[in-house]
């Protein structure tokens, strides 16, 4: 559905630093640079950080959240924590397994470091 995710940052290399660690974690190679962007590129899709164009301060969403796909609860856990040892903090519960109506999803949410909400999620299979 989606073909790119882009998240206005304010201190471009410190986000850099923050999701190559965070991504890295999913298999994920460092951010490319094109300008004042870094894009990270997956065989699903495309996440970008960028100095916002119209020169006002990044901003984060109030009631997003922008979730990654991981192949296990143990990349959750390393996602996690490569976030939080890279400027990033912990939000909500702690990393674990959530029942819901979409049956059972290991989760981690995190802040990064310009408070845009995001997540690795691992749906097992059925």
């Amino acid at each position: 559905m989606f073909s790119h995710v882009m998240v206005g940052v304010s201190d471009l290399e410190a986000s850099r630093k923050f999701y190559d660690a965070l991504l890295g974690t999913l298999g994920m190679g460092p951010g490319v640079a094109n300008k004042s962007r870094y894009f990270y590129r997956s065989p699903t899709g495309l996440f970008a950080i960028t100095i916002p164009i119209n020169g006002e301060p990044a901003t984060h969403g109030n009631g997003s959240t922008i979730g990654f796909s991981a192949p296990s609860p143990e990349q959750v856990n390393a996602f996690h924590a490569a976030g939080v040892a890279n400027g990033g903090t912990t939000c909500e519960d702690p990393p674990g397994w959530r029942e819901g109506a979409a049956g059972p999803l290991y989760l981690a949410y995190l802040r990064d470091p310009d408070n845009n909400k995001i997540c690795a999620l691992h749906r097992p299979a059925k």
